[in-house]
């Protein structure tokens, strides 16, 4: 079964982090795009028309390229993780179905008004359709981070032991979840960013080939204001996700810090790297260098600058004078709760009320635990600290440079002197792929850090992964592989075409 587990888990990564290079730009450029048309309806100008339909024009590619991957994801929860499906279905079916036929039937609809009524509807039901479409596909979002959010900080379900299923009984404990509130403004706002560098990156090219001067000039404004509201809105939501990862995944968070032992006025590493020979149970220093600003991890996490942040090992083997108990005490109680579901389901067959009502209220006892039940040692705990360390700095210090790119782009253009700034063009125009290794590193951080589970101290990636062949789930892997790569060249090749049809003067958008 590891390698079925391994490779389920290898082919949705993989889909979802294909997915996610196409919908930053989605949510981030569709705004952009309304902005740049809502200029255009009230100055009247036929240039910020025609700057509006450009960059419509690569919003629409990439919305279409973007569907098909999306789809793809949602058809694994079918095929490689039925048994996730079964178990939590009803809690999480229920925001992707909303997604599906509210917001993403919203946007299906006006996005074909969007591209083709320009001269068949009037300009202000034009502007709201571009409007509504922006909307639509930040709504799309907002669904799909709400069932996300689910995953992390399980909440409104209860376990019905007769169909061995989680089902919902709070829509608005799932829906209103400060987790998932947070991680959907986290992320639609890094989005943002992404979106604001593409358009930045584009236009410093037209730049530096001197072609489209006026559009590039406009568009590299609006993109810094943009982007930069969405970088000090990121540093908001940051604060407030690392606020709900400390107290509802304090696992995740000791591996974003590597933070091995727990500390009163914990401090975060700025730059530094990790020892890979240390282990939760040796004694070997956790990093090879390190350099810390003092107590902001638990001003971070705790709000309180001398708070006690528990590391790796208090949250494995527990610390009995701070109230921490041990991995081993969560998965004995699992173990209680897994035996007390099947002699409940044995009551039932042989219709022993008596000892099934024994059984259901021993289990309701140990009930929380019972995903720990399904783990063999409290080290599976431990998710692969190295990838989620590195990937939430990388993301931390590349947002820390978008901030000072946004904010020089804004200097520049307002001072108009932006042809003059080369070396700023280039690294405005390399920083594009920047965002999307930020926004996948962020993914990683949230994902890969609440491993082992598929849904949080409640259902292991182990329990939750269908019982198919393992080499289907390989062929499947590579030919989504050779597919989504193909489609990503496909969107990348169509985009620049546009683009450089557009410095030719050639472009028919």
């Amino acid at each position: 079964m590891e390698t079925l587990i391994d490779w389920s888990r290898a082919q949705f990564a993989l889909t979802a982090m294909y997915h996610f290079l196409f919908v930053p730009l989605t949510l981030g450029l569709s705004f952009i795009v309304a902005f740049m048309e809502s200029l255009y309806v009230k100055t009247g100008d036929e240039k910020y028309k025609t700057m509006t339909k450009f960059w419509m024009t690569l919003f629409g590619i990439n919305f279409a390229i973007g569907v098909a991957t999306g789809l793809i994801m949602e058809f694994e929860f079918g095929t490689n993780w039925a048994a996730y499906s079964w178990i939590v279905g009803d809690i999480f079916g229920a925001p992707l179905a909303i997604e599906g036929i509210l917001a993403f039937f919203l946007e299906a609809t006006f996005f074909a008004v969007m591209f083709f009524g320009w001269d068949r509807v009037s300009k202000r039901f034009h502007l709201l359709s571009t409007w509504l479409v922006a909307i639509g596909s930040n709504l799309s979002a907002l669904w799909i981070l709400v069932a996300n959010g689910w995953m992390q900080y399980p909440v409104g379900m209860s376990f019905n032991l007769d169909t061995a299923r989680n089902e919902m009984v709070n829509f608005w404990d799932v829906i209103l979840s400060p987790v998932a509130v947070s991680k959907f403004l986290h992320t639609v706002s890094g989005g943002y960013i992404t979106s604001s560098l593409f358009v930045l990156g584009v236009s410093a090219w037209f730049l530096l080939k001197g072609k489209e001067l006026w559009m590039a000039k406009k568009s590299v404004i609006i993109a810094s204001i943009f982007g930069l509201l969405a970088s000090l809105f990121v540093i908001a939501t940051g604060d407030e996700a690392a606020y709900q990862v400390a107290g509802k995944q304090p696992m995740k968070l000791a591996a974003m810090e590597g933070l091995y032992h727990g500390e009163e006025g914990a401090g975060i590493v700025m730059v530094g790297a990790l020892n890979p020979n240390k282990k939760a149970d040796n004694d070997k220093e956790p990093y090879l260098f390190e350099v810390t600003a003092p107590k902001m991890l638990s001003l971070l996490g705790y709000h309180d600058m001398n708070a006690f942040v528990p590391g790796i090992k208090e949250l494995i083997y527990g610390d009995e004078a701070r109230g921490i108990e041990s991995a081993a005490a969560k998965i004995e109680r699992g173990k209680k709760a897994k035996e007390a579901l099947v002699l409940y389901k044995k009551a039932k067959a042989q219709k022993d009320e008596v000892a099934a009502a024994e059984a259901l209220k021993t289990f309701r006892m140990y009930e929380k635990e019972l995903g720990y039940g399904y783990l063999q040692k409290p080290e599976d705990l431990i998710p692969p600290v190295g990838l989620v360390f590195y990937s939430f700095h990388l993301m931390v210090g590349l947002g820390v440079w978008f901030l000072a790119l946004f904010a020089m782009a804004l200097l520049f253009g307002m001072k108009d002197s932006l042809e003059k700034r080369r070396v700023f063009l280039k690294a405005a125009l390399w920083s594009i792929p920047l965002g999307y290794l930020a926004s996948e590193a962020g993914w990683i951080v949230a994902e890969v850090g609440r491993q082992p589970w598929a849904i949080e101290g409640l259902l292991p990636v182990g329990v939750a992964v269908s019982n198919v062949d393992t080499g289907m789930v390989q062929a499947t892997f590579w030919l989504f592989f050779v597919l989504f790569t193909a489609l990503l060249i496909a969107e990348v090749r169509i985009m620049l075409a546009q683009i450089s049809l557009k410095a030719k003067g050639e472009s028919h958008v």
